[in-house]
């Protein structure tokens, strides 16, 4: 999967996030939560964004690694307002799904580059 395709993926996310976000309700923990799955999910993409100009790979590797724990929070906080079961959101589990198949990519990419690194250095 190319970089542009994975910038389109991580913005169609945030937008995703955006949309689910609007739809919980105003209490104590929706605002809470939300703002963390906010945060963490528009993350992904401007830090898959910021590791697309890398100056360099070990630069790269280390900002990959801040998108996959970012994803990976982002996931968290989707899990946490799915079963918690206490808001009625429509697309949680498209976003969930994204946000788990975001995470396996980016932790993927971050072992292949480390990787190839090593095998570069040797």
């Amino acid at each position: 999967m190319n970089s542009e395709i994975l910038k389109k993926r991580t913005y169609n996310f945030a937008l995703s996030v955006i949309d689910l976000i609007d739809e919980m309700p105003k209490t104590m923990a929706a605002d809470v939560l939300s703002r963390q799955l906010l945060r963490s999910s528009t993350s992904v993409g401007a830090n898959y964004r910021s590791a697309c100009k890398a100056k360099s790979t070990p630069d790269f590797i280390n900002k990959l690694k801040i998108v996959e724990e970012e994803a990976d929070e982002s996931e968290y906080w989707l899990s946490l307002i799915k079963d918690c079961k206490k808001f009625k959101i429509s697309n949680i589990e498209s976003a969930l799904k994204e946000a788990t198949e975001l995470n396996r990519i980016f932790s993927a990419s971050a072992r292949t580059a480390k990787s190839n690194n090593k095998i570069n250095k040797s």
